[in-house]
């Protein structure tokens, strides 16, 4: 469970909702389905038409993909990968053959494999990076739902207050009534602006985020297998690999002794 998507939420409903007790205006006021139908539904209305039916039926995951952390342990990788470097050295490349089916990581295991069936280098390199660039432009796909919802939703709360507006001039004979039909009209610009900016925009960053953490996860991969197929000293394909963690990460992993643990 992703436990800052929940406590960012559980934060910004709070921020609104306090904020409007201290500021006077009855929660009540909320209570306005006109404003939820034109902006809930409306945001919807222009998600299905800007986006194909294949990269819509991905909504329902990417909700689930929001509220799960996956956990992208870098070190462990590559504790891993210096392991079978050490591996392929004493024993040859076909020393891999029972790892492979050992390996929990599929994107790693299909390297392995290839490495194992003899594939040239290049072979090698050009399919693993052409999986990553494919699931790059997935994710960027995914991200960019959320990112285009961020943007609708406040012009949709203007158009729901415009309309909000239009009905209270009905009311210029009744200065009470103008009063709350003019009240009303602003939840769909409150409703807009907060599901733009706390609920959509917010959700597309964190998952270009959490696609960046898998991209480089994969890239380290990469690396690894191709030193691998290469017959790299496991030293230096631990340098190389090490090369993608920023310097704290460095750090830890020294202090861990950078020794492989792929052999057991």
């Amino acid at each position: 469970m992703d436990l800052s998507t929940l406590v960012g939420l559980v934060v910004g409903f709070l921020a609104v909702g306090i904020g409007m007790v201290f500021k006077g205006v009855p929660l009540s006021a909320l209570n306005n389905p006109a404003a939820f139908f034109i902006i809930l539904v409306g945001t919807a209305g222009a998600i299905i038409i800007a986006f194909p039916g294949n990269e819509l039926k991905n909504l329902p995951k990417l909700f689930g993909t929001l509220l799960t952390k996956k956990n992208y342990d870098a070190s462990a990788i590559i504790h891993e990968l210096v392991g079978y470097a050490e591996l392929v050295r004493k024993e040859g490349i076909l020393a891999l053959e029972p790892k492979i089916n050992e390996c929990s990581n599929p994107f790693l295991q299909r390297g392995l494999r290839m490495v194992t069936d003899g594939c040239s280098l290049e072979f090698i390199e050009e399919v693993m990076i052409e999986d990553l660039a494919t699931m790059e432009t997935r994710h960027q796909a995914n991200a960019s739902m959320f990112t285009q919802a961020g943007t609708y939703a406040p012009t949709l709360g203007v158009l729901g207050a415009v309309l909000g507006l239009i009905a209270a001039m009905g009311h210029m004979d009744d200065t009470e009534a103008l009063g709350h039909a003019i009240s009303a009209a602003f939840i769909a610009t409150l409703l807009g602006i907060f599901t733009g900016y706390v609920l959509w925009l917010p959700f597309a960053n964190k998952l270009k985020r959490k696609s960046k953490q898998e991209v480089l996860y994969k890239n380290i991969i990469i690396e690894g297998v191709i030193g691998l197929a290469d017959g790299t000293n496991p030293r230096m394909l631990m340098e190389k690999m090490l090369s993608y963690l920023p310097a704290a990460e460095k750090e830890a992993f020294a202090a861990e002794g950078g020794k492989g643990r792929g052999e057991a």
